[in-house]
């Protein structure tokens, strides 16, 4: 079996040896005899991998207990919605700060429930960097601020926690959960979807302050509803059950290697090979200031846009597939996100290298 390096944006690659685990799993999840996509979520075997995956990711993110963790569906568009829907909380209008694509779209979303203001915007300059803290209008009055942490398709990541004062503050972090440490009690609320360094999609991770519940617009169903998923124990309708499954392995690997400290080791490393190639040429090039740059995804143009074709052939013949940018961009782009060895981004590096050579 030949197992290539796959930088997809996601869906994203999984540790093998989670896969592995799940496929000796598959057909007899520890004596029971059954499958774990056969089991009731109602069942006393699927309740305890259920309780274990969510300690798994308490320990891991060290959540306070004043937050609830949610297992919901929808991914992060739905989040998009289900964000204002629950977080007015009376008030009129909530901060976004707009850095890419992604941020387009939840503020897209979310003007459909609220009066949106954007408070900072990096747009003017093609979305390649993120707007320093000073320069942000909030509105004190404001139902939360949102941003998100990491851009999947631009590349820019925050590498600081923004001071919003007392106002809550709300994070998409699909694409970097689980990369490295961080202070949940900074924030209101975190949400993302699975399917970057968790698990397959359909799984979608929020965690919530408490004092945040219970201000759901009338209009939400309860199915979105976090305090009624929240009093359910994210069960008021049939979770996804093999994804909080696959979660579980996850978290138990993450937790092998060292935990989140651990793992941001591993992933600057990787970060770094990649990023110190791209500054050392002109061949390609990084469209993203400096200290802005994405630990998970990482955008890259040949100098000659002509090449990239070949490139991209070149890539996939030596066993490195999903390298295409996304069509909003255009170019490259490498997501190494937890799962990525540090043996694959020295490949691409080496290809890259190799590329230049024979083209440049």
């Amino acid at each position: 079996m030949t197992r290539v390096f796959n930088f997809s944006a996601g869906p994203a690659a999984l540790p093998e040896s989670v896969l592995r685990q799940a496929a000796d799993e598959m057909l007899d999840w520890h004596g029971s005899g059954m499958s774990v996509m056969e089991m009731s979520h109602r069942g006393k075997e699927f309740i305890a991998i259920h309780a274990e995956a969510e300690a798994l990711l308490r320990e891991l993110l060290a959540v306070p207990a004043n937050y609830r963790v949610l297992f919901m569906q929808g991914g992060a568009i739905g989040e998009n919605a289900i964000v204002p829907m629950n977080m007015l909380r009376g008030h009129a209008g909530a901060d976004y700060v707009n850095t890419g694509e992604w941020s387009k779209k939840s503020i897209k979303e979310a003007a459909k429930y609220a009066k949106i203001n954007v408070v900072a915007s990096s747009e003017a300059t093609q979305f390649d960097r993120i707007p320093k803290r000073e320069t942000w209008q909030l509105d004190p009055n404001a139902a939360y601020v949102h941003i998100c942490a990491n851009e999947t398709i631009g590349g820019v990541e925050y590498h600081f926690v923004p001071d919003v004062g007392d106002v809550p503050l709300i994070a998409d972090v699909s694409s970097n959960i689980l990369s490295r440490p961080m202070d949940v009690a900074r924030f209101g609320l975190i949400y993302g979807g699975a399917q970057k360094n968790i698990g397959p999609a359909g799984l979608t991770i929020v965690v919530v302050r408490d004092d945040l519940l219970g201000g759901a617009l009338p209009i939400t169903p309860s199915a979105f509803n976090y305090t009624e998923q929240a009093a359910s124990d994210s069960m008021l309708n049939t979770p996804p059950t093999y994804a909080i499954y696959i979660a579980g392995l996850v978290f138990h690997w993450i937790k092998a290697r060292g935990g989140l400290a651990a793992m941001e080791a591993h992933n600057r490393a990787k970060a770094a090979l990649l990023y110190d190639y791209l500054n050392a040429t002109g061949f390609y090039r990084s469209p993203i200031v400096r200290e802005d740059r994405s630990l998970m995804n990482v955008p890259f143009k040949l100098k000659d846009e002509a090449l990239d074709a070949a490139f991209l052939k070149g890539a996939e013949a030596r066993g490195m597939v999903q390298l295409k940018g996304h069509r909003s961009v255009g170019g490259m782009r490498a997501s190494i996100y937890n799962a990525m060895p540090v043996e694959g981004v020295k490949a691409l590096v080496a290809y890259m290298k190799e590329f230049e050579a024979s083209h440049g």
